[in-house]
């Protein structure tokens, strides 16, 4: 366990930081905030509570839980689990998917995230979560093995890696 932790919902506060987070990341490809709106932070705190809810979702959107990693008030990383997989998320998305900063990472907040987040997947009703990452991303497959993911198998994609599916009970979180 990771001492000082929290998963929690974005606030007006953190507006900010995880800009910054999603400045982080994109060099890497990685959209720390989904579908965010710099110019209407109140409209996608709004979009994110709707998309948990399941209410007004877009076409291929699922209902999604998403929260960020905070650690001593930092911004350390986040998660989005997803309720319900369509066909996209049933191949290569998964239930969870998650990303740690790279100033924060070889710390256990990525094993830690993914441990909190099975928990709220099983909130949600998810028994077995799909979790996928690329198969050449070992920390990632670590992560996801040490928290209990036995993989499924592994598929191709075509704009990149092929990705690992692992399963992981979340009855175990």
């Amino acid at each position: 366990m990771t001492p000082g932790l929290a998963l929690r919902p974005l606030t007006a506060a953190d507006e900010r930081e995880a800009w910054r987070a999603h400045d982080e990341l994109a060099p890497e490809g990685f959209d720390f905030l989904l579908d965010g709106r710099r110019d209407d932070w109140d409209g996608y705190l709004a979009h994110l509570a709707a998309e948990q809810a399941g209410v007004d979702l877009p076409p291929g959107r699922v209902p999604a839980t998403f929260l960020v990693a905070d650690v001593g008030g930092v911004l350390v990383g986040r998660v989005s689990v997803r309720h319900e997989l369509n066909e996209a998320l049933a191949r290569v998305g998964g239930h969870i998917g998650y990303a740690v900063r790279p100033a924060y990472r070889r710390r256990g907040y990525a094993t830690e995230m993914l441990r909190r987040s099975l928990a709220v997947a099983r909130s949600v009703g998810v028994e077995r979560a799909l979790v996928t990452c690329d198969d050449d991303n070992v920390a990632s497959a670590r992560t996801i093995e040490r928290c209990g993911g036995v993989l499924q198998d592994l598929v191709p994609v075509d704009d990149g890696p092929p990705k690992r599916r692992y399963r992981v009970g979340t009855s175990d979180s």
